[in-house]
């Protein structure tokens, strides 16, 4: 078996210390290039790979950050494209880091525990959340602990994250205001789950506008899937047969709402105009063509990967909330 390359035999060929060559390979500034060129070099022609598990001891990283899904793989793996856009798009932003990404589906209660214990026993650097609920535990965890974590969206426990979110509250008051200038008058939502705070944001967006209009609130509630969009929808025409427009807190509930409704005999936008969130794929291709609130995933994800980095540097914790943009369509 061909031994190992080692960081003596990367020195002899270098003609540098061993010092120097570590220095090198843990990415110190305090070599200058041409020395730096000659280890580089001579790396290359003995084809050494570093030790991580011995580098990190030196250094104290790992190089590697933890990408938490507080969400079972059933809905991870589903057809909302929230997901895999966030990963997709943090995981290439931190690859061009250098960093290495452990993603980790946080399902139920025996999972909770197993991810707090590995997040917090040292094995990453920093870590970055996503759909985090009301009652979970991981965000006090690491507080406790000082690792550097960034939410995906405010955060709904009472604990000082850093996070970087989109304005959910301007976005719903567009589209509501929206709804009110074509004319709508009783006006509907289908709310997201009350234990996130995207669901409550976009909530109070719909309920100040029409609060400011003297218009009532009808409000049903839905867990960012088609299905639960679909079955809000019936009770929706149910508790108020005369509506005549539903603003949905994302657009898989309100692709659900648009199917309630061809069911029911309700033309859209004639009868009953509607609006979702997000501006997923697939709310240009509904039918009709679904207007929409733009919700800015992949420039989130590479702000959150950016606040994590210059977290990791010591830089300042704060908060980043992107703008919203109303995508007006066929369907309103």
């Amino acid at each position: 078996m061909t031994k190992r390359p080692t960081l003596e035999a990367v020195a002899a060929r270098a003609g540098v210390s061993r010092a120097t060559v570590s220095r090198v390979v843990n990415g110190e500034a305090t070599v200058t290039p041409g020395i730096r060129d000659a280890v580089l070099r001579a790396i290359n022609e003995l084809g050494y790979v570093p030790n991580l598990a011995a580098r990190s001891l030196v250094t104290q990283r790992t190089d590697s950050v933890a990408l938490v899904v507080s969400e079972p793989p059933t809905r991870v793996f589903s057809d909302d494209p929230m997901f895999s856009t966030v990963i997709r798009s943090a995981s290439a932003e931190l690859d061009a880091a250098d960093k290495q990404v452990v993603l980790m589906l946080v399902g139920d209660r025996t999972s909770h525990g197993r991810v707090e214990r590995y997040l917090t026993g040292g094995h990453v650097d920093g870590v970055m959340l996503i759909s985090m609920h009301g009652a979970d535990p991981i965000p006090a965890a690491l507080a406790r602990m000082r690792v550097p974590v960034v939410s995906y969206g405010r955060p709904a426990v009472n604990v000082p994250l850093p996070y970087v979110d989109n304005d959910n509250i301007g976005g719903a008051e567009a589209a509501v205001r929206h709804l009110l200038e074509r004319g709508r008058r009783r006006i509907a939502t289908i709310a997201g789950p009350p234990d996130m705070i995207a669901g409550q944001d976009r909530l109070t967006g719909y309920r100040t506008v029409l609060r400011d209009s003297d218009r009532r609130s009808i409000v049903a509630v839905g867990d960012f899937t088609r299905e639960s969009g679909a079955s809000a929808m019936r009770q929706l025409l149910r508790d108020d047969p005369e509506l005549d427009a539903v603003f949905a807190a994302n657009d898989l509930m309100a692709i659900g709402a648009l199917r309630t409704l061809r069911e029911a005999g309700r033309r859209v936008p004639d009868d009953v105009a509607v609006v979702g969130f997000d501006d997923i794929e697939a709310a240009s291709y509904s039918e009709p063509a679904l207007t929409t609130v733009r919700h800015p995933f992949r420039e989130q994800a590479a702000a959150m990967v950016a606040l994590l980095l210059s977290l990791l540097k010591g830089g300042p914790a704060v908060p980043v909330i992107l703008p919203t943009e109303l995508v007006v369509r066929e369907s309103a």
